[in-house]
């Protein structure tokens, strides 16, 4: 079968095109403008870690208190700490940048109900659109904290595991807090996914389980640092650390 015997009949209309056209053109204007003014501000914040996590968590659960510490001490590590800009982890992540030496940055999203913007931001941009949200959490950092959450948490997470497997991202930590949380997770991947080699082994390897506060700063430290040997032995590709 063609594929003009496979297309509605009839065909859109001049006028109609030129419509859709018109709105489409407008919405593509509207996502650059968001990349081009965020990646303006975050250019300042460098170098960053992000983290996600619940929206949903409350202020006295461990993971909270776990998140703002973490957060506080990557801060004064010179690191400064992006998160989603909303209640929950987000909060508790630029809380504990908030009172420490290096930026607090919200990238807040414009949601018709649940998220409102935390207090706790040095940073904060405003976003309509969830891609180029999504694409400013990768680029700007040069690690990735993921606390227990929820689908947005998952979603975050397996885009930036995508993107550093394939080579669209130069190599960043992303390191899982929560082992009895991930532990179920971890061992589908490695079952089902490697199991069925839908996935290869050395995959295993981007994901890293660590639940002291005190590691996962060393560990991100230790990353950085070999970056900047590597960076001032190959050349001025700030790209490869979110730069």
């Amino acid at each position: 079968m063609t594929l003009h015997k496979k297309l509605p009949v009839p065909m859109l209309t001049d006028e109609t095109r030129r419509e859709i056209h018109g709105r489409e053109s407008y919405h593509v204007l509207k996502i650059i403008s968001e990349f081009v003014e965020s990646g303006e501000e975050l250019r300042a914040i460098q170098p960053a870690v992000s983290i996600y996590g619940s929206a949903r968590t409350p202020t006295d659960h461990a993971d909270y208190l776990f998140t703002e510490r973490l957060s506080r001490k990557l801060s004064d590590a010179g690191f400064s700490v992006i998160s989603g800009g909303g209640p929950g982890i987000m909060e508790a992540a630029n809380k504990g940048a908030f009172a420490g030496a290096s930026p607090a940055v919200g990238l807040n999203i414009v949601l018709p109900h649940e998220q409102h913007a935390n207090p706790y931001q040095d940073l904060s941009i405003k976003f309509q659109h969830f891609f180029p949200r999504k694409v400013m959490f990768v680029k700007h950092a040069v690690a990735y904290v993921v606390m227990p959450g929820g689908f947005g948490t998952l979603d975050e997470l397996f885009e930036s595991l995508t993107l550093v497997q394939t080579g669209k991202t130069p190599h960043r930590p992303i390191i899982l807090v929560g082992k009895d949380f991930w532990a179920g997770l971890m061992d589908w991947i490695k079952d089902q996914l490697l199991g069925n080699r839908l996935i290869s082994p050395e995959d295993m390897d981007l994901i890293q389980l660590i639940d002291d506060e005190d590691e996962i700063v060393e560990y991100i430290f230790a990353h950085y640092e070999n970056r900047l040997e590597d960076l001032s032995e190959q050349g001025n590709d700030t790209w490869s650390l979110g730069l």
